[in-house]
């Protein structure tokens, strides 16, 4: 059997760049790692290959409608269920996944593009990913509006029996605060939710979108400091 070197030329570049994916990811520690992209990619590359093949082997009179493309196009549908199960819901208060989501679904796309021959396109398309998610939201929060340099932070505040919840929102809203750096230091509550507790206490979940610059244990150490404050919990979303 005559091993076409063609076709194992498009397997090893559907490995590579599944690689170059999975590291990405996996140097961030998202769903989506090395072995998964890689799999993929190789996966929509051999199914691609086949539908291109089968239709070169089997198309003809007895077969006037076969489309080339036809298994392709079920990858493109398929994997969007593997890419659900990458985004993942934290309790109420936001969604994360959805990059890594989009990068299976790429990763897929990717496979697709080395199986039918297209090379150069799909080396093109790395490196725009690459450039996509590393370096663009760098560049865009560097010369992009204040807006676009905030992040969501979930905060879990129990106060004491005798503490004002409306004083509470807005100190940690810091609108009262002018001069150079106000508009940075002001915290916008995103989400929130009040539950009474035992004794009389309070527990105030909220989402709030703080400046890039600030540091999580800054804003936890700034709430820790509020008047009639029993215990705080911070996380970034």
């Amino acid at each position: 059997m005559d091993i076409d070197l063609v076709m194992v030329l498009k397997l090893c570049s559907a490995l590579l760049f599944g690689l170059f994916i999975g590291i990405d990811r996996q140097l961030k520690q998202k769903p989506l790692g090395i072995k998964t992209s890689m799999v993929i990619c190789i996966a929509s590359c051999l199914v691609t290959i086949v539908s291109i093949e089968a239709f070169e082997k089997f198309a003809g009179p007895a077969h006037p409608n076969m489309d080339p493309m036809r298994l392709a196009a079920q990858i493109v549908s398929g994997i969007g269920f593997l890419g659900a199960g990458a985004i993942l819901r934290r309790s109420n208060e936001g969604i994360s996944g959805l990059t890594s989501a989009a990068m299976i679904w790429a990763a897929s796309g990717i496979g697709i593009a080395i199986g039918a021959g297209f090379f150069v396109e799909a080396t093109l398309t790395v490196i725009l990913l690459i450039i996509a998610v590393n370096f663009v939201p760098y560049i865009i929060k560097w010369i992009g509006p204040y807006k676009l340099n905030q992040r969501d932070v979930s905060i879990k505040i129990v106060m004491e029996d005798h503490g004002n919840v409306t004083e509470l929102i807005r100190v940690i809203e810091r609108k009262e605060q002018t001069g150079p750096g106000a508009k940075q230091q002001r915290h916008h509550i995103r989400r929130l939710k009040i539950k009474d507790l035992d004794e009389g206490r309070q527990r105030v979940d909220m989402v709030i979108a703080a400046s890039e610059k600030e540091y999580t244990t800054e804003i936890y150490h700034f709430l820790r400091k509020i008047e009639h404050v029993i215990s705080v919990e911070v996380e970034n979303l």
